[in-house]
């Protein structure tokens, strides 16, 4: 039994080196995922907090002048509306004059 470990020992040693460097790489594997998490995280909470800061604030206010809408509608109906001729200006002015 006792050469049983010392085999199993020499074993380990002559592997040390791999296995050291197989540790190492997995160690580093590891942290850099839990680093990328953790980042990723902080990102998330960053946006979600700056989000909830924007939804809060109140919507601007914005005037509309209707002045040229309404002076346009009004050049329409005047544009539209049927002149008087001359005799009928004469037949107003004569009704008027009585």
């Amino acid at each position: 039994m006792s050469q049983e470990k010392v085999d199993r020992y020499k074993q380990e040693k002559a592997n040390r080196k791999q296995i050291m460097k197989k540790q190492k790489m997995t160690n580093a594997l590891r942290k850099c995922v839990v680093a990328a998490a953790g980042l990723l995280l902080v990102v998330w909470i960053g946006y979600s907090a700056y989000d909830m800061y924007e939804s809060n604030k109140e919507p601007e206010k914005v005037q509309i002048d209707y002045r040229a809408f309404n002076d346009f509608s009004k050049n329409i109906t005047d544009a539209s509306a049927p002149d008087d001729t001359e005799d009928e200006k004469a037949e107003k002015e004569d009704t008027a004059q009585e």
